[in-house]
């Protein structure tokens, strides 16, 4: 009789990690017109005139104001593109992006 060794088949299941997210942040001016931050909300982010109105008070009065979490190359992009939108106009707009907690 022939001494027959079996050997188990192993699966490896390979996880695959969520992205880290980033918050975009809006950082509060005083010389971009609150009207075209508003704008800027709306047109990039895509909010809807209340939301943004409200966005643009936070940061006003705190300072800073998280407007969005994407992951980091969206995050990364949409903060340009609205820094671009108020430099071309010539304000001191400023978003920024950070990893979330």
């Amino acid at each position: 009789m022939a001494d027959t060794v079996i050997k188990p088949k192993t699966r490896t299941k390979t996880k695959t990690e969520r992205p880290r997210l980033h918050k975009v942040i809006l950082v509060n001016d005083d010389f971009t017109p609150r009207e075209f931050v508003v704008t800027v909300l709306k047109g990039e982010f895509r909010m809807t005139e209340d939301q943004a109105h409200k966005v643009m008070i936070t940061a006003h009065q705190r300072g800073v104001c998280v407007v969005a979490v994407f992951t980091k190359d969206v995050a990364e992009t949409k903060a340009t593109r609205a820094t671009d939108a108020g430099r071309a106009k010539g304000y001191p707009l400023l978003f920024t992006t950070e990893p979330e907690e």
